[in-house]
């Protein structure tokens, strides 16, 4: 250092220049920090992204209530206490794993409605059908879409950050709209008559939801002769079938 300072300025410069080519070059601290940041956010995503992977493939092979947060981390790899920076609980982990589900079937009804042509009667029946299969393909969606609706709006924001909620409520949204969009559609051609459709798309949405669970335990109740109660098998299809003719029915001009 004494050397440098003996030194004219000029071959102090050239020095450095050999020494270090750092020295020559001005370092752009705000770029760096952005890099990083960019780097950090990044790295958040693809281990969001890799938690809901993970937690959407215990839900479906094992059920909603037999996915452990260890089990999650464990199948990451990461520990647990990771899983919290991400998540400030497992119930918004769940959470955002509805909202995944959502996604892919937002995809579906999209493909659905485009496939069907402009005939709103053949558009509502293409969702309905895509959108009982996506039921019927993935039980775990059934049990945890109905985890959510069993708790009071209020109570589920309290427990979720505000852009998990946001994400949520976006994805449910987009593919109740599919529904409602068609409902207006058929009512302005005069095939369909219904009086709200926003209402009457959530009706069918949890109509069909709730209906789909006896397709997934595949045994219905009815009173045998002596009186007792007989059990039967239900086939999925006949769910499946049912709840596409009571869309319709719902639906269509009296």
């Amino acid at each position: 250092m004494v050397l440098l300072q003996l030194l004219p300025s000029r071959q102090t410069s050239n020095l450095r220049t050999r020494v270090n080519p750092v020295f020559s070059y001005h370092t752009d601290w705000s770029i760096v920090t952005r890099v990083a940041a960019a780097s950090r956010a990044t790295q958040r995503q693809n281990r969001e992204r890799d938690l809901i992977a993970a937690t959407r493939s215990l839900f479906d092979e094992r059920g909603v209530q037999e996915a452990p947060i260890e089990e999650i981390a464990k199948s990451v790899g990461i520990a647990r206490g990771l899983i919290y920076r991400q998540f400030s609980s497992k119930d918004e982990l769940y959470v955002a794993t509805v909202a995944d589900y959502l996604t892919e079937l937002l995809g579906l009804l999209d493909d659905a409605e485009a496939s069907a042509g402009e005939d709103p009667v053949d558009r509502l029946e293409h969702m309905a059908y895509a959108y009982a299969g996506f039921c019927e393909r993935y039980p775990a969606f059934l049990d945890s879409a109905f985890a959510i609706m069993r708790r009071p709006a209020g109570e589920l924001n309290e427990i979720v950050s505000e852009l998990i909620w946001l994400r949520l409520g976006r994805a449910m949204i987009d593919c109740i709209d599919h529904v409602a969009r068609i409902l207006r559609a058929g009512n302005e051609t005069g095939v369909f008559d219904v009086e709200d459709p926003d209402f009457t798309a959530n009706l069918l949405w949890t109509q069909m939801l709730g209906a789909m669970h006896l397709a997934r335990i595949r045994v219905g109740m009815r009173r045998a002769e002596n009186g007792m109660p007989d059990l039967f098998r239900i086939e999925a299809e006949q769910v499946v079938q049912a709840c596409v003719h009571s869309a319709l029915a719902t639906a269509r001009a009296s």
